[in-house]
């Protein structure tokens, strides 16, 4: 089962999924906890680190937990620091026992990806679309509100109606009608 460890923390920090299986891995490591500590209170160790994007509140606990589980972190750009592998646009990655298709999808920040598997039916949104409409913030530096909706739809392209989960950068999971969700999205970020 997918667990947000970051879950009912009381500090500046993104989620953290840490998703088990034959590859057990982290979905970002979010920031200002310890969450290493979590790590083990479920689970003896982890393969890797996925990360959706690098914002500060994303990768603040990267160091601890490269150190205290001795894994790389898997992102789209390897010139930022901390990113040791690149996982391209379109490109398979196995979290837990699924295989998921990462997406670039720019518009938030330009190395964000999103994660999607139709044997799970299982969307990792980052901070491109949360629950009820809501989406990523374009007003920090790498934003572009035409690319994050071009990404939207992309994505919206790639799922299907029938979605059961989407777990986002921030807030809850949306495990009733997800994909109903993103398409408010797409809807809200071309009204503002």
């Amino acid at each position: 089962m997918i667990t947000n460890l970051a879950e009912g923390v009381r500090a500046f920090t993104s989620n953290v999924f840490l998703v088990p299986g034959d590859r057990p891995v982290l979905v970002d490591t979010g920031a200002n906890f310890d969450l290493a500590g979590a790590v083990r209170d479920r689970i003896d160790d982890i393969d890797a680190v996925i990360l959706t994007h690098t914002h500060r509140d994303h990768v603040g606990n990267l160091p601890a937990v490269k150190d205290a589980f001795d894994v790389d972190a898997w992102g789209y750009d390897t010139s930022i620091d901390g990113v040791d592998h690149a996982i391209a646009d379109e490109e398979t990655v196995q979290l837990g026992d699924h295989e998921y298709v990462a997406l670039h999808t720019p518009g938030h920040k330009n190395d964000h990806l999103c994660f999607h598997s139709s044997d799970a039916s299982v969307l990792f949104a980052g901070d491109l679309v949360f629950q009820n409409g809501s989406f990523g913030r374009t007003d920090l530096e790498e934003g572009d509100r035409d690319a994050l909706i071009e990404s939207i739809d992309r994505v919206l392209e790639r799922i299907d109606p029938g979605l059961e989960a989407m777990h986002t950068g921030h807030g809850p999971s949306v495990t009733s009608d997800p994909y109903d969700h993103v398409e408010l999205s797409a809807q809200m970020a071309r009204q503002m």
